[in-house]
This record gives C-alpha cells, structure tokens and sequence, in this order.
C-alpha cells in the first residue's frame, strides 16, 4: 500500500524537522501511540495500540531515521510486531522546503501488514494506513500551529425554538 501528500505549515523548515526527530512529539503525534522512547541517531522504540477492523492490538516496534539532510529530508522506517494480531512495517520519504508562510511538507508512505491484520482485506488495511498517515501528519500540523481558531458563536438574546417552534413558526 502507497500513498503520498503534500502539506503546508505554519512553521519554518527547522521547527519542522526538530519536531520529527523529537520523542515527545512523535508520541503526541502518533495515533494510538503509549510510549516513544530513544533518540534519532540510535533509533526510537515505540508502543502503538490500534483496532483495525474487528483486531486490536498493541504493537511494540523500532522506528529508524534515515537518509536525514538537516531541514530537508528524511526517511522514518519502522517495524512492530503485534502477537497474535501479526505484524505492521513500513516508512514515509518526508520532504521538507521552505514556502510561502511556512513549510511545504510533503511524503511517501509504503505499509505492510501480516498475520491476521493481512486476511482483513486490502481495502480496510488500505483505509486505516492512510487513516493513520493523515492523523499522523494531522496532529504535527496541530503541534506545530496550535489548535485552529474557532469563530465564538453570535450569542443571540432571542429564545431558540424548538423543532415543533422550527416546523409551525410559533414556540
């Protein structure tokens, strides 16, 4: 399973690329993540729980930096078992380039499943990888800007009607 997208940050290319080597935030932006412990150059472990379709498991596993050219690239692989759930392995080619009012961030994702995780069909394994990659990307996105604004509701001083007030035009 492939999938790729492109992103754009509010954040410079350095504040980018410090949050993806950085424990702390793989473990806040990770999905389902428990604990994310180790460093870039040595690697990071990782606890994952998940469900994916009727299977849920907790997947204990390496994540390794690689092919890392400083507030430009690189390359997350990682590999976790699941017991009797099976196996997930997988990586993300992340490219990082400066733009207009931040980052452009934009990567290649490629995931296998094994064990009973691979009889759930492509279609569901598919939908939850891409599901993952998204939230993933989602949650650095929301760490790095902060959470979106939201506009205050108009506090309006007229009683609300109900649905029968809504449906007759009278309360």
């Amino acid at each position: 399973m492939q999938m790729s997208d492109t992103r754009q940050i509010a954040a410079t290319p350095a504040e980018v690329y410090a949050a993806l080597l950085n424990p702390d935030v793989l473990k806040e932006c990770v999905p389902g993540a428990t604990e994310v412990t180790g460093s870039p150059a040595d690697g990071f472990e990782a606890s994952v729980t998940q469900k994916v379709g009727p299977v849920k498991a907790t997947f204990k596993g390496q994540v390794t930096l690689s092919d890392m050219i400083e507030n430009q690239s690189l390359t997350i692989s990682g590999e976790g078992k699941g017991g009797a759930a099976g196996f997930a392995k997988g990586g993300a080619e992340v490219r990082i380039a400066a733009s207009e009012g931040g980052t452009e961030l934009s990567y290649d994702v490629e995931a296998k499943v094994g064990g009973k995780l691979a009889q759930l069909g492509s279609r569901i394994i598919d939908g939850f990888a891409k599901k993952m990659a998204d939230q993933f990307f989602t949650n650095l996105q929301t760490h790095l800007e902060g959470p979106a604004d939201v506009e205050p509701e108009a506090e309006d001083d007229a009683p609300k009607k109900g649905w029968l007030g809504r449906l007759t035009g009278k309360e």
